[in-house]
C-alpha cells in the first residue's frame, strides 16, 4: 500500500463512471489503483484490473466476487456465494466501504480515500490467489499467463439508445430521400428517351415523279413480208458463170 501519488501515464483513463481520475496511487500485478474525485468533491480510491486480468474469466470473477461480498456485508446481507461464516469473516475483515462499482467485462470499484488506511487495492489481492480467497496458497508457485498485458482494462464507449421519436423522424427522412432519388432517376430516364427520339434525323423525302406511258410502236404495213435472203439457193453450188453447163446439149456431136 502506497499513499504517494504519481502523475497519470499514457493509457490511463480520464474518468471511471462519475469519478474523475487525478493520479496514480498504486500499481499491482493484477491492476492499478487511482486517486479520483467524486462529484461532491470527495477523494476516492479507484481499483481497475489490467487488460490481461480482465480477459481471464477466473481472475475477473474473483475481483467481482470480492466487490459483491464487501457490498453485501456493509448492507447487512449475506453474500450470495455459500461460504461458511468463519471463512466469510476472514475474507471480509478490513474490507473498505464500496461507494460505486462496475461489474462488466472491464470492472472497477471506488472506495473512500483515507491516507494510511486500506483503499481499493484491497480488492486486487484476491485476484492473484488461485482457487480460494482465504488463507495462504499451498503448492508450487505459478505465474498467471496474463501478467504480460499491463494496460488498464477500460470500458468501451457507451452506446445510448436513441428515443423512439428520433428513430421515426430518421425513418421518414430516409423514405423521403429515397422517393426524391427515385423521382430524379425517373426524370433523367424520360429525358434521355425523349431527347434521343427528337434528335434522330428524319429520312429525306424524294421529289414527286410524273410517269407518262409511251404508246407501243405501230408497223408500217399490216401484211408480213419475208425479208430477202442473201444466201444462195440449194440448186446452186457455186457462183454463176457464163457458158454452158455440163448438162446442156446443143445438138452437136462430140468431136471425138
Amino acid at each position: 500500500m502506497a499513499n504517494v501519488a504519481s502523475p497519470l501515464q499514457y493509457g490511463d483513463p480520464p474518468r471511471l463512471g462519475p469519478f474523475v481520475v487525478q493520479a496514480r496511487l498504486h500499481q499491482a500485478p493484477a491492476g492499478f489503483v487511482y486517486l479520483g474525485q467524486a462529484s461532491d468533491g470527495r477523494a476516492v480510491s479507484l481499483a481497475v484490473l489490467t487488460r490481461g486480468a480482465a480477459f481471464d474469466a477466473a481472475a475477473r470473477e474473483r475481483f467481482i466476487t470480492a466487490i459483491r461480498g464487501a457490498g453485501a456485508e456493509r448492507a447487512g446481507r449475506r453474500p450470495w456465494f455459500g461460504w461458511a461464516g468463519r471463512q466469510r469473516t476472514a475474507v471480509l475483515d478490513g474490507a473498505p466501504e464500496v461507494l460505486d462499482s462496475e461489474l462488466s467485462s472491464a470492472p472497477w470499484v471506488a472506495v473512500p480515500y483515507v491516507p494510511g488506511r486500506p483503499g481499493a487495492e484491497w480488492f486486487l489481492q484476491p485476484v492473484m490467489v488461485g482457487g480460494t480467497l482465504i488463507g495462504q496458497a499451498h503448492g508450487p508457485d505459478f505465474v498467471p499467463h496474463w501478467l504480460t498485458d499491463r494496460a488498464p482494462a477500460l470500458p468501451g464507449p457507451v452506446t445510448r439508445r436513441r428515443p423512439l421519436t428520433e428513430t421515426r423522424r430518421r425513418v421518414l427522412m430516409a423514405a423521403l430521400a429515397l422517393a426524391l432519388l427515385l423521382a430524379l432517376v425517373t426524370a433523367m430516364l424520360l429525358l434521355l428517351v425523349l431527347g434521343r427520339s427528337d434528335s434522330e434525323p428524319q429520312p429525306r423525302q424524294l421529289p414527286p415523279t410524273v410517269f407518262v406511258p409511251t404508246p407501243p410502236p405501230v408497223p408500217e404495213t399490216t401484211e408480213p413480208r419475208p425479208s430477202p435472203s442473201l444466201s444462195p439457193s440449194p440448186s446452186q453450188s457455186g457462183p454463176l458463170t457464163p457458158g454452158r453447163s455440163p448438162g446442156d446439149d446443143n445438138g452437136e456431136g462430140s468431136p471425138l
